[in-house]
């Protein structure tokens, strides 16, 4: 079995999770012409395809992880779950420009890109969704400025 056969069973697996429990979302009271079951379903969609792709091309022998690879996936699943306690309180901007600090060093990025990304994917995400797309965002420590 290789890599990228592993990954996309496992995309696939994902995929048919996300199905079952995708159609099981019912509003009662939808105002909105797709109602919530559109999305996980279209991104299982996405995802199914994306996985019976990898599966079919194959690809090379699994190969070692390098060193450090573990102390990095560590690192990012200490920072999504800060980002995830950190998500209502600091708010949407704050804590999204906090998480791409250390994501951006794992990739090799100084501190202060990943804290200039942050910022910016942090205000335009903000924008877009919670004043564009009327997705209510939590603003947090910036809620009396934004």
């Amino acid at each position: 079995m290789t890599n990228d056969r592993t990954l996309g069973i496992a995309a696939l697996s994902l995929a048919a999770i996300m199905i079952a429990y995708g159609y099981g979302l019912d509003a009662p009271f939808v105002y909105e012409p797709v109602g919530p079951k559109a999305f996980p379903l279209f991104a299982a969609g996405l995802i199914a395809i994306c996985g019976l792709v990898l599966v079919i091309k194959g690809g090379g022998a699994i190969e070692k992880a390098g060193p450090g690879v573990g102390r990095a996936l560590l690192l990012l699943g200490l920072s999504l779950l800060a980002y995830a306690v950190l998500f209502q309180p600091l708010g949407y901007i704050v804590s999204t420009t906090l998480l791409m600090v250390p994501i951006a060093m794992i990739f090799g990025a100084r501190w202060w890109q990943g804290l200039l990304t942050g910022a910016a994917l942090g205000v335009f995400g903000y924008l877009l969704f919670d004043r564009a797309l009327s997705v209510v965002l939590p603003a947090g420590i910036l809620g009396g400025i934004i």
